[in-house]
């Protein structure tokens, strides 16, 4: 897992034309690089910072995040994709480009 400051030395936050504040890459990110993991406490119940992931089957964890991850914008068109909580590149990435995932059926 990268540390905070690790985190900021890819990515910072900014007003996003999408919602809200964006995650924006900071360094050209390559396909397929580890971007890092979607941290914090393992939640029972939805909220606006809450990541779902299947560790079984029809078995989720929630995970409400607390780091730079949470500010991750929606989009049909992503550039990284979370594998369990950690995220990868699905394309390259310029600096300052926002990074997107696809929230999946229920955005």
């Amino acid at each position: 897992m990268l540390s905070d400051e690790q985190l900021l030395q890819l990515f910072y936050t900014k007003e996003s034309g999408i919602h809200g504040n964006g995650l924006f890459a900071r360094i050209e990110i390559k396909e397929g690089d580890y971007m890092g993991e979607y941290d914090g406490p393992v939640v029972s119940e939805n909220g606006s910072h809450v990541l779902w992931v299947e560790k079984y089957e029809e078995v989720w964890v929630g995970r409400d995040g607390k780091n730079l991850l949470r500010y991750l914008n929606h989009s049909t068109d992503p550039h990284a994709e979370f594998i369990g909580f950690e995220l990868y590149a699905l394309r390259d990435i310029s600096p300052d480009e926002e990074v997107t995932i696809d929230y999946g059926e229920e955005p």
